[in-house]
């Protein structure tokens, strides 16, 4: 741990909070601006999918001009900027102007660690320094919820975003004076986008990646605040308890899975049999949508903490990449997972407002549960396929 991987790390803390507060604040922004659930499933659709996006030009620019700048001046300029504006915001659009902004100064922080750990450190532990930090950034889903439900209804939430753009901009500024470069490569030897793709292996991650967090993402970004307000009629306080506690599971599950990638003899039977408890889980919620609010946010966490299965999959990725494709094999890699988070929350919207109403208050979640555990589904199959490897 150095002061620019500390810097790193608390600017992933306000990246995974940015992705996860809209949920707490359904109520006060359909109150204060008439943003509907499914106004802010597109908002927060926007936000990854600008986020995906952004990974192609920064995987580059990680190899090219190094992670200091790279995240830092998107941080300052996309993360500091973009909260100011959601503070201005006066209609819808205007959140969903902001948080694509934001996913623009969000989008560099993690993978710039992550090219750091996966240059500057023993390939061996790079499964550990990588759920590490998303134990660390994980922190933010914590103080997403009931935090921010708290700061919300006292301080009032124009007044919170000030706040957070001027303490998304200072980080920036940190990590622009702290962060140091790793070593540039100097043998002449130079990848491209189509390099990462040509490796076949990639595939089958790629697939689970890409659904893997969607579950987890979705439902604590968004759809767990909605879902209790409206089945079992909780307040925003008992919402963002809810919220804390599968944020708490997804920190732990994060940690649990990098240490389980040290001592498991294989990789990718440990990844399947975690992927395959969190879809168990998923199912039960869309079968039980309703039995007892106790029993809901068990099955969700169950899900957070299972499906934090992000970091050892970045890491199995990441022993098929040759250093020269390591800054755009770890966005692509993240693009996948961002992107399908992007994906299944415009879809979770459609798939909501075509459900609406529904015989019970519990029929449209039943069906966003369900898009979710289909597509889970299908990527723990499709990963059955894919070529064991540890570091």
């Amino acid at each position: 741990m150095n002061t620019g991987i500390f810097l790193l790390g608390l600017a992933y803390v306000l990246s995974q909070f940015f992705r996860a507060f809209l949920a707490v604040l359904t109520e006060i922004l359909e109150r204060d601006l008439g943003a509907m659930p499914d106004d802010l499933a597109v908002a927060s659709g926007v936000w990854f999918i600008v986020f995906a996006a952004c990974q192609i030009p920064i995987g580059a620019a990680l190899d090219s001009i190094g992670p200091r700048r790279t995240a830092g001046w998107l941080l300052l300029i996309g993360g500091g900027g973009g909260a100011a504006l959601f503070a201005m915001a006066t209609t819808p659009l205007h959140i969903t102007l902001a948080m694509g902004l934001i996913g623009v100064g969000c989008a560099p922080v993690l993978m710039a660690s992550y090219y750091i750990f996966a240059r500057d450190y023993p390939p061996a532990t790079f499964a550990i320094l990588a759920s590490a930090m998303v134990g660390l950034g994980s922190l933010g889903n914590l103080v997403a919820a009931y935090p921010m439900a708290i700061a919300a209804e006292f301080l009032g939430w124009r007044a919170s975003l000030w706040a957070l753009a001027g303490m998304t901009s200072l980080v920036a500024m940190g990590t622009l004076i702290w962060v140091r470069d790793p070593p540039r490569i100097t043998d002449g030897v130079r990848g491209s986008l189509f390099d990462v793709l040509r490796l076949t292996m990639l595939w089958p991650i790629f697939v689970l990646i890409g659904v893997s967090y969607a579950f987890p993402g979705a439902v604590r970004g968004l759809w767990i605040g909605p879902y209790l307000a409206n089945v079992f009629g909780s307040s925003t306080e008992t919402v963002g308890q809810a919220s804390l506690l599968m944020g708490l599971a997804m920190v732990l599950g994060a940690l649990a899975y990098g240490f389980a990638d040290k001592i498991s003899a294989s990789r990718k039977w440990m990844i399947f049999a975690g992927s395959a408890l969190a879809l168990g889980a998923g199912v039960g919620l869309a079968m039980l949508p309703s039995t007892s609010l106790t029993l809901s946010v068990v099955l969700m966490c169950m899900v957070g903490f299972f499906g934090a299965s992000y970091p050892v999959l970045m890491a199995h990725g990441r022993s098929f990449l040759p250093t020269h494709l390591i800054g755009r094999g770890v966005t692509m890699l993240n693009l996948f997972s961002i992107g399908g988070v992007g994906i299944a929350q415009f879809m979770s919207g459609r798939v909501f407002r075509a459900a609406s109403p529904g015989t019970t208050p519990a029929d449209p979640y039943v069906a966003v549960f369900w898009l979710f555990s289909i597509a889970l589904g299908i990527g723990v199959i499709v990963y059955l396929f894919s070529k064991d490897k540890s570091d």
